[in-house]
C-alpha cells in the first residue's frame, strides 16, 4: 500500500477471525557523525557476541522474528485458527502520516478488524525480556512564535526584546505540575526541544523568537487540557503570539488481561524471567491501532543502543525473540 512517498506492506493468511498482527517498521533515524561509527552502520556486522547497525534493535531484528515465527508457526500449524497478518510501514521514524495510519484507515473501510497486535518495539531495559509495554503515553507538540521590536542593542528602550519576556512565561511553563499521572502513567512532562530568533547579530535585539516543545502526556490529561492551559499562561504573561499546534500521537493503555497474560507467559516458558508491564518511553504505531479496540502490546529486544552510534543487539536476540513470537501464535491461534 503506498500512500505519498510511503511503502507499507500488509501480508495477511487466512480470513476468519481472530486477527493477530504483527506490526513493525523499516525506517531508522539517521546515523550521526559515520567516524563515530566503529562499523559501517549499513553493514551489518558481527563483532564480540553482538550485531551492530543502524535499525538492527530499531527494529529490524524484530521484522526478522516475525518472519521466522510465523513462517515455523504456518509449517508446524498449516490448518490454524484464525489469521496471521505482518504489517510493515517505512514511515514510523518520520511524519507517521502515511504509515501505519493510513493503512489502518483502509482495513476499517474493508472490515478487516484487528484482534492482537504484536508491536516489536525495541522494549527490554538490560535483558531480553524484562520488559513489555501494555500503551504509551501521548504526544503533543507545540510552536510558539513571540513578536518583539527589533533594534540596536544601545537603545533597548526603543525596542522590545521577546526573548526578555519570554523569560519568565519559559519559568512557568517548567514550574507547572501538569498532572500526578496514574496507576499507569508517570505525570505528564514537558520539554522544549529548540528555540531560535529573527537575528543571529549580536548587535541587534530580534524582532521576533521562536520555541518548539512537546508533551509527553498520561491519560490524566488531553491535549485539548495541555493546550488550553499552556495559552492562558501565555495570555497572563501578556505577550504577543502565535501558537501551532500538532497531536503526533493519543496515549493508550491495553487494559484487558488476555494478551499481556500470553505474552508474559511466552517470556516466561522460552526466556525464564517475569516480565514488567510498563507504558514508558516514546510513542510507537501501537497509538494507531489500539484505538480501533484492538488488544496491543509492545515487546522486542533491549533498547541501550536505540537511536545512538553503533546500535547492536546481542546475536542472538532475533532467535530468541522469534521463540517467544512462536509460543505467543500457538496459544492465540491453536484450539
Amino acid at each position: 500500500m503506498r500512500f505519498g512517498e510511503v511503502d507499507n506492506l500488509w501480508i495477511r493468511r487466512g480470513h476468519e477471525a481472530p486477527l493477530f498482527v504483527f506490526l513493525g517498521h523499516t525506517d531508522v533515524v539517521p546515523t550521526g557523525p559515520l567516524h563515530d561509527w566503529s562499523f559501517d552502520p549499513f553493514v551489518p556486522t558481527v563483532h564480540d557476541g553482538f550485531l551492530y547497525g543502524r535499525g538492527a534493535a530499531d527494529m529490524k531484528s524484530s521484522i526478522a522474528a516475525f518472519v521466522t515465527a510465523a513462517s515455523g508457526f504456518i509449517a508446524d500449524q498449516p490448518n490454524h485458527r484464525g489469521s496471521i497478518a505482518l504489517l510493515l510501514t517505512s514511515d514510523e521514524e518520520g511524519p507517521a502520516v502515511d504509515g501505519t495510519r493510513k493503512v489502518v484507515e483502509v482495513l476499517s473501510d474493508r472490515g478487516e478488524s484487528i484482534d492482537f497486535c504484536l508491536v516489536g518495539e525495541p522494549t527490554c531495559e538490560s535483558r531480553l525480556g524484562d520488559m513489555i509495554k501494555i500503551g504509551r503515553r501521548g504526544s503533543l507538540i507545540g510552536t510558539l512564535n513571540i513578536c518583539g521590536v527589533q533594534g540596536h542593542v544601545a537603545y533597548p528602550h526603543l525596542a522590545m526584546n521577546p526573548v526578555h519576556r519570554f523569560a519568565p512565561l519559559l519559568a512557568e511553563l517548567v514550574a507547572v505540575q501538569w498532572d500526578t499521572g496514574n496507576s499507569h502513567f508517570p505525570p505528564t512532562t514537558f520539554q522544549i526541544t529548540s528555540m531560535a530568533t529573527s537575528t543571529n547579530t549580536h548587535n541587534l535585539i530580534p524582532g521576533g523568537m521562536s520555541a518548539a516543545f512537546n508533551f509527553r502526556y498520561s491519560t490524566a490529561s488531553t491535549a485539548e487540557s495541555l493546550m488550553q492551559q499552556v495559552e492562558q499562561i501565555i495570555e497572563k504573561h501578556q505577550v504577543k503570539y502565535e501558537a501551532e499546534w500538532t497531536i503526533s500521537g493519543l496515549p493508550f493503555l491495553t487494559e484487558s488481561d488476555e494478551l499481556i497474560n500470553i505474552v508474559s507467559q511466552a517470556i516466561s516458558r522460552e526466556l525464564g524471567i517475569e516480565t514488567i508491564p510498563s507504558t514508558t518511553g516514546g510513542t510507537s504505531d501501537g497509538r494507531f491501532i489500539a484505538p480501533t479496540g484492538a488488544q496491543v502490546v509492545e515487546f522486542g529486544p533491549v533498547n541501550k543502543s536505540i537511536h545512538k552510534v553503533n546500535e547492536c543487539v546481542a546475536l542472538e536476540t532475533p532467535g530468541r525473540l522469534a521463540e517467544v513470537y512462536y509460543r505467543i501464535l500457538v496459544s492465540i491461534l491453536t484450539e
